[in-house]
């Protein structure tokens, strides 16, 4: 048995236990599925503190603790084996209280970006220390892995853990957050309606997992597509959740919008504000010129192409993610990932004074007329406590209330396709004809 022995920095993390200063932060646990822990980064030394770790060639690794105390895992992987000696540190005493964030579909394009600003704490904020728990699939296992690798070899002191699963009821465990953005694509031929059944049936069980292992306040994010949909059935799946935590990510066709309106009036995107998206995550989704502003003034005073605001901005937004797919070759990984760091900021920072932002949610008590029992892109406004409000002091004139109209029967026709899984009894699927998906999501 060899044995390798270490200086390790006095520091202080809020996660101690009172009755001891010693913290196992990192680890690679495999039971059914594999776990990371990320290590902290070390800011200063001294002699007098050290870690021990213990390693047979014939068995898995045992950390060994100083004091006597012996920290074991059935396996463990390099520096993961490691039992660390954490002194008090003033640089942590501050921090808030760590908070779990699940994330699915860890290993694609849109997470490789967006764990990065999760990990810096530019979504939660300098002083939040995160645990990411990364879901993915038995063929991706390798890849969560080396994202693990990369989180590990970035160093960022607010990241503590890092696990990596397959089963969404291990992985949810007591998440706060959970950021669901593995889906199936829609391939080709495929019809909306395959996509709806056999996406449904995943969230489905991420619904089930989240409500029997995660916080019961937990805030649900559904990024995978079709996502409006999805996260109704994720909702319905959970019934000790409250639905009103659950939303669809349209955040990035708010974005989109604004900066079409932008352009248009030739302003920076920063003077466009009160961007509503009302509706599906489609092609009937609709981006509301009428109760937007630029500058603080009503967008049809600054743009008085009023042709291209009721044709050419509503397809210039829908057409967006197509366009990009054309001139580069892949999808829009990148801004999706901002646009989720927008949504969950949205939710944790109070909203300016005057403006709101959109996502979708539980329509149940709106104050639009809606259907309820959907999950639609609505105005809100936060306090920064999570938590949101649906704003009231909007207009909606015929013809924004007939484009709504339209976008509220597609999701309807989409709620009856997956009756199955919402516990509403058989599902029937009257879609028509029309291929409502965004261009670029094919």
């Amino acid at each position: 048995m060899a044995m390798a022995e270490l200086s390790t920095p006095k520091t202080t993390s809020p996660f101690l236990n009172s009755s001891s200063r010693l913290r196992l932060s990192s680890k690679l646990h495999l039971s059914n599925h594999f776990r990371h822990l990320l290590l902290p980064p070390l800011h200063t030394t001294t002699p007098n503190s050290k870690i021990s770790c213990s390693v047979s060639q014939n068995q898995a690794p045992v950390a060994v603790q100083e004091n006597g105390l012996v920290k074991t895992k059935k396996e463990c992987y390099g520096v993961f084996c490691l039992t660390y000696d954490l002194k008090a540190e003033e640089e942590t005493r501050s921090w808030k209280k760590l908070i779990n964030i699940a994330v699915s579909g860890a290993a694609g394009m849109i997470s490789n970006h967006l764990l990065f600003k999760l990990a810096s704490g530019e979504v939660f904020g300098p002083d939040q220390p995160i645990a990411l728990k990364l879901l993915g699939s038995e063929r991706s296992i390798q890849a969560l892995e080396g994202v693990a690798m990369e989180l590990e070899d970035s160093l960022f002191p607010l990241l503590r853990e890092v696990d990596i699963g397959t089963d969404p009821n291990e992985v949810f465990q007591d998440v706060e957050w959970a950021i669901l953005i593995g889906a199936k694509p829609r391939g080709p031929g495929m019809e909306r309606a395959d996509l709806l059944d056999i996406n449904g049936q995943i969230f489905a069980e991420q619904g089930k997992a989240l409500n029997k292992a995660a916080s019961p306040n937990v805030k649900v994010l559904v990024v995978g597509n079709p996502c409006n949909t999805n996260a109704l059935i994720c909702l319905k799946n959970a019934p000790n959740i409250p639905a009103k935590n659950f939303h669809a990510l349209t955040r990035l066709d708010e974005n989109r919008a604004k900066c079409q309106l932008a352009l248009k009036a030739g302003v920076f995107y920063d003077k466009v504000s009160n961007m509503t998206i009302w509706g599906n995550h489609s092609t009937t989704q609709v981006p509301d010129f009428l109760n937007a502003r630029i500058n603080g003034l009503p967008v049809k005073e600054v743009i008085t192409d009023h042709k291209w605001l009721e044709e050419g901005f509503t397809e210039s937004v829908q057409k967006r993610g197509g366009l990009l797919i054309q001139k580069w070759g892949r999808s829009s990984a990148a801004s999706t990932a901002v646009s989720i760091v927008d949504a969950i900021k949205s939710l944790v920072t109070p909203t300016p004074e005057g403006d709101w932002f959109s996502t979708g949610v539980y329509t149940d008590g709106n104050p639009y007329g809606i259907e309820e029992g959907l999950v639609f892109s609505m105005p809100c406004r936060s306090k920064g406590d999570g938590d949101y409000e649906l704003v009231k002091d909007v207009e909606i004139d015929d013809y924004l209330r007939q484009r709504i109209a339209k976008s509220e029967a597609e999701l309807l026709a989409e709620k009856r396709c997956v009756a199955h899984l919402t516990g509403e009894g058989i599902a029937y699927c009257d879609l028509g004809p029309v291929d409502t998906m965004l261009p670029g999501e094919v």
